[in-house]
């Protein structure tokens, strides 16, 4: 047993012995396999981190514990038949479904209404095109988890009076209010003055897209500016992620209920919530995962034969040495097993330096496009597991090949 942990001993440092002798080769013999490895590990972060970012924001959007009722929510699994067969069927939600369900949910946390358009604003020569106009009951300012960074949202009462006030988001006030707090000042929508209440704390983009653009007011007073009535959504919320479930059953109930549609009638409506969102992300990231993992693995691969072709090299310029060691007493197996470890070792100093790299290319991809990149556990192993395979692999040859070389002929030829 000691005999053969010294030879693996030996072995071990006559590999690194090699490797230092050859320093600029092994680093040129290693740039596949770190880079290879880079890859596997910075795609399968930006995977994860994707997902981790989009289900984020959308929470951030929508709050915790919380589901939307619409007309049509595309969710990414249906077919374009599927899609064009429910927007025949599928009707607006309106503002007497939405009390409907406000007054008969009663697991519901909050029950509220939200309605959008766009509009260009124009004030005082300064001009935002296309911002978002949200017209909204008072609670959604809970049921979506809201902050303000200055005054207040508005109450029921001002919804119930439709009343000229708003509470605009960070982009707004930036551009008509740079200079102090707009709060008690004038902004005008279509014409129509309404008073600025308050300020909504900064949200970030989404894909690129500011979630700060736009303008919360009234639904009431939206559906007058705007000449709109019916397609609103209807949101709800639960108290805890543990009645989620039933509060979306039974809000989903009432306002089939109200529909008239009986037993196994097909819904004429559909819901959202973060949770299934959640579950066509991992969908999503997944399908990803299964195309691109295995493009980046080819760089892995190409990094195998270039590390086969050095270890042929070294096998022609090593050929005295074999044939030394063999005449002194070496077997087949031993010089098989050192190229070998020394083909092996290669591999997993380059997946280990591959891994160094992945941690600061995702480090630096956080901090520049303010995307956590989450480095996961499974993609290390894989990526490891691969290179150091690969490593064997692509040694059997040349380890097959120096083990067959004939001592006499080896030191002849040297």
């Amino acid at each position: 047993m000691r005999e053969v942990y010294s030879f693996y001993l030996d072995a071990f440092w006559i590999a690194v012995k090699s490797i230092l002798e050859h320093k600029l080769r092994a680093f040129l013999t290693l740039i596949g396999i770190i880079i290879g490895v880079a890859a596997v590990v910075v795609v399968g972060a930006s995977i994860s981190g994707l997902k981790t970012y989009v289900v984020d924001k959308v929470g951030k959007i929508l709050g915790s514990n919380h589901f939307m009722i619409t007309r049509m929510a595309s969710t990414g699994r249906m077919s374009d038949e599927e899609f064009e067969r429910k927007n025949r069927l599928n009707k607006d939600v309106t503002w007497a479904e939405y009390q409907y369900v406000k007054a008969n949910c009663k697991s519901c946390m909050y029950v509220g209404a939200e309605i959008g358009a766009n509009a260009d604003i124009t004030q005082d020569g300064i001009e935002m095109p296309s911002v978002q106009i949200s017209g909204s009951t008072d609670n959604m300012y809970e049921m979506t988890d809201k902050s303000l960074e200055d005054g207040r949202f508005f109450t029921a009462d001002e919804v119930t009076r439709s009343a000229q006030v708003c509470v605009i988001g960070t982009d707004v006030k930036d551009k008509f209010f740079p200079n102090g707090s707009p709060v008690g000042k004038l902004l005008k929508i279509r014409g129509i003055p309404l008073q600025v209440i308050g300020v909504e704390a900064k949200r970030g983009s989404f894909f690129g897209q500011s979630m700060d653009r736009l303008v919360y007011v009234p639904i009431t007073l939206h559906n007058q500016i705007f000449s709109r009535t019916g397609g609103i959504q209807i949101h709800g919320k639960a108290e805890d992620k543990e009645s989620f479930p039933e509060v979306i059953d039974e809000a989903r109930f009432h306002l089939r209920n109200h529909r008239q549609l009986i037993g196994s009638a097909e819904e004429t409506f559909s819901i959202v919530n973060t949770d299934e969102f959640g579950s066509q992300m991992d969908q999503i990231t997944g399908a990803i995962a299964a195309v691109v993992v295995p493009i980046t693995m080819i760089i892995l691969i190409v990094g195998g034969i270039v590390v086969m072709n050095i270890m042929l090299v070294s096998v022609t310029e090593r050929t005295f040495e074999v044939g030394l060691r063999k005449a002194l007493g070496a077997t087949k197996k031993q010089i098989l097993l050192q190229f070998l470890i020394e083909s092996s070792l290669l591999c997993v100093i380059g997946g280990i330096i591959g891994l160094v790299l992945a941690v600061g290319v995702t480090q630096l991809i956080t901090v520049l496009a303010e995307m956590t990149m989450t480095i996961t556990i499974g993609y290390v192993i894989l990526s490891v597991t691969v290179s150091s395979s690969i490593g064997v692999i692509a040694g059997l040859y040349p380890a097959w090949k120096a083990a067959r070389l004939d001592p006499i002929v080896a030191l002849t030829q040297s």
